[in-house]
C-alpha cells in the first residue's frame, strides 16, 4: 500500500470538484489517471472515499478527514518551499548595519554571516544619534545600539541586557574595587564621549539624579580613544559593559547609583522588510535566547 501526495491530490480535486473529468482537468491529467488513482487507494485500504448522488461524487466522512490531512501536508509542503526559496535568494545580496558599540553588534554580525555567507555585509559604526540617523534615512538597513527610545516607526528585536560601567587604570586605587559611586567619580579626572553617544547620555542623567554632572577632564569623540586614554592613566571613563570584547590595562567597575540595565537592540524602519532583512531579524532572535539563557 503506497499513499503518496499525488494520489492525496487526487482525493481533494475529487472532493472540491465533485467529478474525474473536473478534478483531472485541475490537476492537467487524464480522467483514467485520477478515477484508477481513487480505486486504488480505496482497494487497498478496503475504504470507501466517494458516494455518488444525482451524478456528483460525494466525499465520505473518512474522505473528508483525508483531505484535511492532505491540505495540512501541503500546507507543510509550501512552507518548505518558501524556506529553500528563501534560502536560495539570500545566497547573494547585501545588508548595511549600523553598529553604536562593537559589542555585542559585531556577534551578531558573526552569526549571520555565517549563517548566510553569501550576503555581503557593509557595517558603519558610529555615535547612538549617527546610527539612528542613518536608519531613518535609508543609509544602513539595521542598527544596533543600547537604549533605543520607543518609537513607533522602529521594528525591534532586543539582544541582550547591558549597563554602563566606568573604567579605570589597572593601578588606579579605584581598580582595587568592586564598584564605584558617584561621589567617588566626582573627584576624579573624568573623561567623557562627545555629544550624540549613548554613554555619555546615560552617564550624564546619572551624575544629575545623584547631584551635580561634573566637568570632564577630557572630551572624546571615539571609544577607541577614550580606551586608550584611561589605560595610559589620564583619567577615568564609561562604557557599555558589553561594549568591547577589550578586557586589556581597565578595571570594570559598576556603578553604585547606575543598576538599571537596558537592552541593546537591533532596530529597523517598521516598513523595512525584505527577504535578507527577516534573516537578519531571525538572527537576532536566536542571539537573544541564547543570551537570555546564558548560552554562549
Amino acid at each position: 500500500m503506497t499513499l503518496t501526495i499525488s494520489r492525496l491530490e487526487a482525493v481533494r480535486c475529487v472532493a472540491d470538484s465533485g467529478s474525474y473529468a473536473a478534478a483531472a482537468r485541475q490537476l492537467g491529467v487524464s480522467q483514467p489517471n485520477v478515477s484508477k488513482q481513487i480505486r486504488t487507494l480505496e482497494s487497498d485500504y478496503g475504504i470507501r472515499l466517494f458516494r455518488r448522488e444525482g451524478g456528483r461524487l460525494v466525499p465520505t466522512l473518512l474522505c473528508l478527514d483525508l483531505c484535511n490531512a492532505a491540505e495540512r501536508m501541503a500546507e507543510a509542503r509550501g512552507d518548505a518551499e518558501r524556506m529553500l526559496r528563501r534560502r536560495s535568494s539570500l545566497a547573494r545580496g547585501e545588508i548595511a548595519i549600523g553598529l553604536g558599540n562593537a559589542m555585542p553588534g559585531m556577534a551578531l554580525v558573526a552569526d549571520f554571516h555565517r549563517a548566510y555567507p553569501g550576503v555581503e555585509i557593509r557595517i558603519e559604526t558610529g555615535s547612538h544619534e549617527k546610527i539612528t540617523r542613518a536608519v531613518l534615512t535609508h543609509e544602513v538597513d539595521i542598527g544596533v545600539l543600547p537604549d533605543v527610545p520607543p518609537d513607533r516607526r522602529f521594528r525591534r528585536a532586543g539582544l541582550a541586557r547591558n549597563a554602563v560601567v566606568a573604567i579605570a587604570p589597572l593601578g588606579h586605587p579605584l581598580a582595587a574595587g568592586d564598584s564605584v559611586s558617584a561621589e567617588q567619580l566626582r573627584r576624579e579626572p573624568l573623561i567623557f564621549r562627545a555629544r550624540g553617544s549613548s554613554t555619555q547620555r546615560v552617564v550624564d542623567r546619572m551624575f544629575a539624579r545623584t547631584g551635580e554632572v561634573p566637568v570632564p577632564f577630557l572630551t572624546l569623540d571615539a571609544r577607541d580613544g577614550l580606551y586608550e586614554a584611561v589605560v595610559n592613566g589620564l583619567g577615568i571613563g564609561f562604557l557599555w559593559r558589553y561594549g568591547t570584547s577589550r578586557a586589556d590595562g581597565v578595571k570594570r567597575l559598576p556603578i553604585d547609583e547606575m543598576k538599571a540595565e537596558t537592552d541593546e537592540t537591533a532596530f529597523s524602519l517598521a516598513e523595512a522588510r525584505g527577504d535578507i532583512v527577516e534573516a537578519f531579524f531571525d538572527t537576532a532572535q536566536a542571539f537573544s535566547n541564547r543570551a537570555a539563557t546564558g548560552v554562549a
